[in-house]
């Protein structure tokens, strides 16, 4: 009697399946008629033809692209530090020459002092 009640209930869940699946299908299909009203009045406006899209669409499409994995982290020797290689005279602020200049060197610069006067 259980049996009867379990393929009873498998075969309303099946049917259940199917409309719903026609639903689906009908959805889908009122869904794209305006898309592809839309495409086609766009190709009829840049006067596109279907062989240009055909050949367009048959290009290899471009994977999307993935993040990086991480680069794998060098195991040698510890970098050394970077001897600095200006100094502030009045507040003995230092740079090493490398990255953007800090703003007491721009300043000095844009005030027509040579950047050497700071040089150790």
């Amino acid at each position: 009697m259980a049996s009867q009640n379990y393929a009873t209930l498998q075969a309303k869940i099946n049917k259940e399946i199917e409309k719903l699946q026609k639903q689906a299908q009908s959805l889908q299909s009122k869904s794209r008629k305006p898309v592809i009203n839309s495409i086609i009045r766009s190709m009829k406006e840049y006067s596109i033809t279907p062989e240009e899209i055909l050949a367009a669409f048959g290009k290899p499409v471009r994977a999307e692209k993935t993040p990086k994995a991480a680069k794998p982290v060098k195991t040698g020797a510890p970098k050394k530090p970077v001897p600095v290689k200006y100094r502030h005279p009045a507040t003995g602020a230092t740079w090493t020459g490398r990255g953007k200049a800090p703003l007491w060197i721009a300043e000095s610069e844009k005030n027509g002092q040579p950047r050497q006067q700071f040089l150790i």
